[in-house]
């Protein structure tokens, strides 16, 4: 590598990535030297460069070779390279033999890298330039979340017996350093799981191993975690009951609490769910961040925003929304309350549990134990003066009926139920024993949803399908030409999907509707008359959706086949 000076080098490669603004490239170099930080650390950090411009330009100053992102790796790298130093030098390995191997750095004037690892292999070692990102992407998926915290604790475990450490506590490492370890590979779960978009991670023992999953735009996807991870299992999970204050003498018993944290400034509150099983006890965590509910964030189209307005600017009656679990019926139900959310107007709401707080409302958990009910939790809401009330769930006949009371007697109730379709949601209420003039009388509109993911916006293509299909499904022809398919590319993990849209369709209460429901009508009559009333099905709506882009055809029609 010719020598050269190191600010001239990394200033000159910034300059050729599109770095135009020369006082502010000295600025972070000299700000760098002061703190006595890496400079090409620094560089990166303050976001002036395209990353892989910059590292293209410094491989050509360096007249290094430079690994592209599309280059070939051998399968299997990580096991052969050592990942004390891997993790430690930030490398990776693209080609190892008995006799040499190609090592990716995104720092080539790392020196104690250069002299770590050609003390180790004993090997001729040759060396790439690789963007930074490349680099620690493959030591997230070679090594696993979190592995730099564990290299040296497991590092004197393996080929250790693992039967054997399964049969007791693990009480090898010294203590602190353990307790300290394992905190900072919870974080570090946490803020992966953010970056991910996760809604829950679920940590789960198996037989001979542990697993780590994210819930990503409602798909499991399974997390690289550290080897011998199954040895720190005991230490890790009995972390996550200390920080949800359970009971860690407790393993045969299924417990519930809370963590709340906050990462990198961002508050999070955490549910936890521990489950026991034969290999050791489960741990479900539900990610709840702090969201902004606004009706803009739905993706409405202007007639369903316009209904949803009607409907809660009504001074009384029921609203329901409707749909399976993990249907985001929650979040809709929250974005309503914020719009309803005004120093006129006191809102309280019973939840089991308590997911999002908010500003200004009034919120109570359902408590069983003590007998605080859906049920007995309204009879007091209802005693305290409120203008809008939000029940978590339609669960049984009494709650729907004190629901039914308060909605006749001037407040604005909102709630979910559990059917396939916003029609379906009659049907409901009138198997529970609600007379059907009280259903006709107080219920406003019936709103059902499913989730489809959203298309990456980088990566989507125009997709192709046959003309008989489409008809078959009832999709609009003039609509074909719109359609487009998921690819996959680096913004989003290789899925082609980014994020998560409700589709719904909704059911308002009319005249000629309220009369069928009181002549006990059939479930087809039913849908029949909100059809014909103005109703624009789910899998339309989802049709409209895809003719623009944001999803796919074949997520509409997975999401909404049992609706149908």
């Amino acid at each position: 590598m010719p020598s050269h000076s190191l600010s001239d080098v990394l200033s000159h490669a910034a300059k050729q990535a599109g770095c135009r603004d020369n006082s502010k490239l000295l600025h972070i170099l000299e700000d760098a030297g002061d703190k006595r930080q890496p400079l090409i650390e620094a560089l990166l950090d303050a976001n002036v460069v395209d990353e892989e411009g910059f590292f293209a330009q410094l491989a050509t100053r360096l007249q290094m070779p430079y690994a592209r992102e599309d280059g070939d790796a051998q399968e299997g790298l990580h096991h052969r390279f050592p990942a004390k130093l891997a993790l430690r030098y930030r490398i990776y390995p693209a080609h190892v033999s008995a006799v040499e191997a190609t090592v990716l750095t995104y720092n080539p004037f790392d020196l104690s890298a250069r002299q770590a690892v050609g003390q180790e292999l004993c090997k001729r070692v040759h060396w790439q330039i690789a963007s930074r990102h490349r680099i620690l992407e493959a030591l997230h998926q070679g090594y696993g979340v979190g592995a730099e915290n564990f290299e040296e604790l497991l590092e004197g475990r393996e080929g250790t017996d693992q039967d054997d450490d399964m049969k007791q506590e693990v009480n090898v490492l010294d203590e602190a350093d353990e307790e300290a370890t394992v905190l900072n590979f919870v974080n570090q779960v946490f803020r992966e799981g953010l970056k991910e978009r996760a809604t829950d991670i679920h940590v789960e023992p198996l037989e001979r191993d542990l697993r780590i999953r994210y819930r990503v735009d409602g798909k499991l996807i399974e997390v690289p975690v550290p080897p011998n991870m199954r040895l720190l299992q005991n230490s890790l999970i009995s972390r996550l009951k200390i920080m949800a204050h359970l009971d860690i003498a407790e393993r045969r018993m299924p417990q519930d609490g809370r963590i709340n944290l906050e990462l990198d400034g961002e508050p999070i509150d955490v549910r936890v769910a521990t489950i026991p099983s034969v290999n050791g006890e489960s741990v479900a965590l539900r990610l709840l961040t702090r969201k902004k509910f606004d009706m803009g964030a739905l993706g409405l189209d202007p007639d369903t925003e316009a209904k949803f307005r009607k409907l809660i600017a009504a001074p009384n009656g029921i609203i329901l929304i409707t749909g399976p679990t993990g249907s985001g019926k929650s979040s809709t139900l929250y974005t309503l309350l914020k719009e309803l959310n005004t120093k006129e107007r006191r809102i309280v709401t019973i939840e089991d549990p308590v997911e999002n707080k908010l500003d200004g409302i009034i919120q109570i958990a359902v408590k069983p134990e003590i007998d605080l009910t859906f049920a007995a939790g309204l009879r007091s809401i209802l005693r305290g003066d409120p203008n809008v009330i939000m029940v978590g769930e339609m669960r049984d006949q009494e709650t729907v009926e004190i629901a039914i009371r308060g909605a006749l007697t001037g407040h604005l109730v909102l709630s979910t139920l559990h059917t396939n379709d916003a029609v379906g949601g009659i049907s409901r209420l009138l198997d529970m024993g609600i007379e059907p003039f009280m259903v006709s009388s107080s219920v406003r509109a019936f709103q059902a949803q499913r989730l489809v993911r959203t298309l990456c916006p980088h990566c989507k293509e125009p997709a192709q399908h046959e003309d008989s299909y489409l008809k078959a499904i009832g999709f609009p022809m003039e609509w074909k030409s719109k359609l487009f398919r998921p690819v996959g590319c680096r913004s989003c993990r290789g899925t082609g999907f980014s994020g998560r849209l409700a589709i719904m369709e909704i059911c308002m209460m009319t005249d000629k509707l309220q009369e069928k429901i009181n002549l006990r009508a059939t479930a087809m009559e039913l849908k029949a008359q909100a059809l014909s009333d103005g109703m624009i099905p789910m899998r339309h709506y989802g049709f409209r959706k895809a003719s623009e882009g944001i999803t796919t055809l074949d997520e509409v029609m997975t999401v909404t086949a049992a609706s149908e």
